[in-house]
């Protein structure tokens, strides 16, 4: 073999190499902005990552995220059962979650990407617009079961058993026994629509399904709901999940939002985590009334005289 066949040999087989995707991306199929990524978003923020998704793909044609909508305990089972690599939850793992991935020597990156909230929602009818913290864990403990104005019987209704609404509320009452008068449907737009049908039942959602006023969707789900206003004492003012007050906290059913990530540094799966952390997806999170992790954020106070 003389030496222009030797070259022309070792040529065709560095092109099949990195046809085969070898070279730069040492056998990876995937780069921040290109490839195929499978990601398990808490049903409380559909809204949210539907639009995120669409902004990131209108910027990266060659990506395709795949959004799956479950429960938080159903994303959190799947993710130790290694069927997804990055999830959306509203919590970071325990640290004995994170000694048990570590021990099967995963690396975890979690990032909180916002802060978000939980609302409460009733009929328009419905004239007992506040409530309290110890209002609402006397009507989740079956201690306090009927309307002040109305003295009919409070229903509560949840998106789905296992889900983070579920689970905060379950937390807030130190999982004390549920009464008869709690159900649960499947998401949170059948919360809003129950609501809507049954004037004495207070639904428990996430935000992010009514908080973006420039969403045609979210505007449609107000018509025939009302939002209701929440103290953190008896007697003390109540606060509606407006972005400034989830941001102040003086709204007390706040939590988080975490992107918890096991896949590639260099991947798909990472550069879309990476989007929601940077100023593009920081701005879509502003937009959708929830409040930002790394952004900073400007309180307006006004005053009427």
């Amino acid at each position: 073999m003389n030496a222009w066949t030797k070259i022309f040999a070792l040529s065709a087989i560095a092109i099949l190499v990195y046809s085969c995707g070898g070279g730069a991306t040492g056998g990876q199929d995937d780069t921040h902005s290109r490839g195929k990524a499978e990601i398990y978003f808490e049903e409380s923020y559909k809204p949210l990552f539907e639009t995120s998704i669409y902004t990131f793909e209108g910027l990266f044609p060659s990506a395709d995220i795949k959004p799956v909508y479950k429960t938080e305990g159903e994303i959190i089972n799947a993710f130790f059962e290694k069927k997804v690599k990055t999830i959306c939850i509203t919590r970071d793992f325990t640290a004995k979650e994170k000694a048990n991935l570590k021990k099967a020597q995963i690396e975890v990156r979690s990032n909180m990407i916002a802060f978000d909230a939980v609302a409460l929602i009733i009929h328009p009818d419905n004239m007992d617009s506040t409530l309290s913290i110890d209002k609402l864990k006397r009507i989740l403990t079956g201690k306090d079961t009927l309307w002040s104005s109305s003295g009919k019987p409070i229903n509560v209704v949840f998106d789905n058993a296992n889900s983070a609404n579920f689970n905060y509320m379950r937390k807030l009452t130190n999982n004390a026994p549920l009464p008869d008068n709690i159900f649960a449907v499947k998401s949170n737009e059948e919360v809003i629509n129950h609501v809507k049908n049954n004037p004495s039942s207070i639904g428990i959602i996430g935000v992010n399904w009514i908080s973006d006023h420039d969403d045609k969707t979210a505007l449609d789900f107000l018509k025939g709901i009302r939002v209701m206003g929440v103290s953190k004492k008896e007697g003390g003012e109540a606060f509606q999940p407006y972005q400034a007050y989830i941001y102040t906290k003086e709204y007390p059913l706040t939590r988080e939002v975490w992107m918890i990530n096991i896949g590639s540094r260099s991947g798909l799966h990472t550069g879309f985590v990476n989007f929601m952390q940077q100023e593009k997806g920081q701005l879509i999170i502003h937009k959708s009334a929830l409040v930002t992790a790394s952004e900073p954020v400007r309180i307006i106070e006004m005053t009427t005289e």
